[in-house]
């Protein structure tokens, strides 16, 4: 006979396979337990979830760690006015900015991204067959139309796109500030580079992609996620978007 416990349990392991398959598998068990408080209301232990999970065969893919090459530097390089200060009081206060690469089917796009450190949301992206400074001029470009750009600190490693003379002018253009790593120090831009982990951890290692289109859609669709319903510990377990919403309201 089942008791009363192992139909409680039977019915939070369907939840948890529901929650597992809602966020693509992206939540370990202490998001899944935010999840579930949220979603169904439901305060349960985290070794609980954890056992749950355990017993599912289910966790959360892994990130791989990115190995850092130094990059050289030319034309101009901006102070690093940042100083790994993370934290931002307002939206718009500070933007990091970088570019990845995306491996797919024997073939490679490049991502450029701006990430808002008050919430960690992605403010505009671009994606391109060339890593040159068009893509990053256009993703600014992006950025601007969006957003209220002023007194926005914009970070940046020191790849030659972010040192050309048309970057400068053009955040000159709109005002915003200007802020650079210190050469080949990879964490004094952490914070973006914490996404690219998530993102191909979560997205580019777990699929096959076989054409250019199929990427860039799967991009968007998780940048959409990521931002509007991938919920965040140190945004009290809301998303990037949830929390500027609530915050700002």
């Amino acid at each position: 006979m089942i008791t009363s416990k192992q139909k409680e349990e039977r019915q939070l392991k369907k939840l948890i396979l529901q929650c597992h398959k809602a966020v693509r598998g992206t939540y370990g068990y202490y998001r899944v337990r935010a999840w579930l408080r949220r979603k169904h209301n439901l305060k349960i232990n985290h070794k609980r979830v954890y056992r749950l999970m355990k017993e599912l065969g289910i966790q959360c893919v892994a990130r791989k760690k990115k190995r850092w090459f130094g990059k050289k530097s030319e034309n101009y390089t901006a102070p690093n006015s940042l100083n790994r200060n993370f934290k931002a009081s307002r939206p718009n206060e500070k933007w990091a900015t970088d570019i990845t690469y995306l491996l797919f089917n024997g073939q490679r796009l490049f991502l450029s991204v701006i990430y808002d450190m008050f919430n960690n949301e992605i403010v505009a992206y671009r994606i391109g067959e060339r890593n040159d400074l068009k893509l990053v001029l256009d993703t600014v470009k992006l950025a601007n139309k969006k957003r209220d750009v002023t007194d926005t600190l914009l970070h940046s490693d020191q790849g030659f796109q972010y040192t050309s003379h048309q970057y400068n002018k053009l955040l000159q253009t709109y005002n915003i500030a200007q802020s650079m790593s210190r050469k080949g120090n990879c964490l004094d831009n952490a914070c973006v580079e914490n996404f690219f982990g998530h993102l191909k951890s979560e997205l580019m290692y777990l699929n096959k992609f076989r054409t250019k289109a199929e990427v860039m859609n799967a991009v968007a669709s998780y940048i959409r996620f990521y931002n509007q319903q991938r919920i965040q510990r140190k945004l009290n377990d809301l998303s990037p978007v949830e929390y500027r919403t609530q915050v700002c309201a």
